[in-house]
This record gives structure tokens, sequence and C-alpha cells, in this order.
């Protein structure tokens, strides 16, 4: 909770910045939420990302972790950026969905995707003999 309210009182920062400085709002509409250059942004456009060591999904190869994201809606990156890939087992985590779903439900798939990422990692961890 403590995260998400530090999150929405940055972009309300941002969002009073950009009126007194330009004097106009976001476009903001009540279906589809702020409206951005890009269209896989409607809605809220919230991306939750947490870092976090996978070194079991990393033994088991990249493939097999992206299989997993994706059954658990969240996605993983590399922690230099969408595009600056891997290096290491640390892993950028965050949800994959952006449309159709709140931020409360946005931030709660990211938390159970990583929840259940790190309990599977400590599986394979043992199956790798690195635990």
């Amino acid at each position: 909770k403590g995260v998400f309210d530090r999150l929405a009182r940055g972009i309300n920062a941002v969002g009073d910045s950009v009126k007194k400085e330009s004097g106009k709002e976001f476009m903001l509409d009540a279906k589809y939420g702020f409206i951005h250059a890009c269209p896989t942004n409607l809605g809220t456009g919230m991306r939750a990302s947490v870092h976090v060591d996978l070194p079991g999904f990393t033994k088991e190869g990249l493939g097999v972790l992206k299989a997993r994201c994706e059954e658990l809606k969240v996605q993983p990156r590399g922690t230099r950026g969408e595009s600056g890939g891997q290096t290491g087992i640390t892993y950028d985590i965050s949800n994959k969905h952006r449309l159709g779903y709140s931020e409360v439900e946005l931030v709660q798939c990211m938390i159970d995707g990583v929840n259940t990422l790190v309990a599977e990692d400590r599986e394979l961890q043992k199956k790798h003999g690195i635990a």
C-alpha cells in the first residue's frame, strides 16, 4: 500500500506540474484511462516491477522463465531496461497487462507472480544444487 501511495503522489505531482507549466491536463478517458501516444499504454499504463534474483530459473534457461512468466501474467526483463539485455541472475519482473485492469489488480498480479517465481526458484535451486 505504501509503494502505491507514493506512486500515486508522484503521478499527481507530475500532473500538477504539467498543468502549471502548460495550462493543460493529461488526456483522461473515463473508460480507457490516460491516453498516451502508444496504444499498448491505454488504461492505467501502469507498469509495476521489482528486481529479483532468480538463480534457479537462470540455470533452467531464459525460455523456461519466460514461459512461466507468461502463465503468471508477468514479464521478465533484464535490469538494463526493456531492450538492455540480461546479465547475471537478477531480473526485472513486471505486470504484463496494462489495459482493462485497475491499478490495484495490476500491482497484485505482479506481487503474486513474483512470490510464485521466488518460491519456485527455491525449488529449482535445490534441483541444481545451488541452494
